[in-house]
């Protein structure tokens, strides 16, 4: 099987960058290619009136994705690996599923927090939705960063 092309969905947390690092190895390994996606979490402001305290959240999100984007671009440029950047609206789990399959990705390399019990009920897992349902395969990277549930 080919790693041409590799997803890796961040949202620029310590979490994350274990993934990132593990995707641009395997880019170097394969000759693949990198996107960095950051999904702007809708969810956080869709169902509130459009304010301007709404208004710098969403600005400070588009921020926050340009920051993730650009530290996962960083580190492949760095490596001699060729990234697409890509910020997309919605729902986290959903978008990189859409994005996956419509784009024809190889795999999805991704990290996790690593919750567990109630932390984990409560909050869901965005990478346990893209191992259950994404097409190609996922590689799902636990960071060694100790999560704080």
């Amino acid at each position: 099987m080919s790693f041409k092309k590799i997803l890796v969905p961040t949202d620029g947390s310590e979490f994350t960058k274990f993934a990132v690092d593990k995707a641009i190895e395997l880019a170097e390994l394969s000759g693949g290619k990198v996107t960095a996606l950051f999904v702007l979490d809708k969810s956080i402001y869709a169902n509130s009136p459009m304010d301007t305290a709404l208004i710098n959240v969403y600005d400070t999100l588009e921020k926050e994705g340009r920051y993730a984007t650009s530290y996962v671009s960083e580190k492949a440029k760095a490596a001699g690996v060729e990234v697409e950047e890509k910020l997309v609206e919605g729902v986290p789990s959903k978008v990189i599923l859409q994005e996956a399959d419509a784009g024809g990705y190889d795999v999805i390399v991704m990290g996790t927090l690593g919750r567990t019990g109630i932390s984990k009920l409560l909050m869901g897992s965005v990478a346990e939705k893209i191992v259950q349902n994404a097409k190609c395969p996922v590689m799902v990277a636990k960071s060694p960063v100790v999560s704080k549930d």
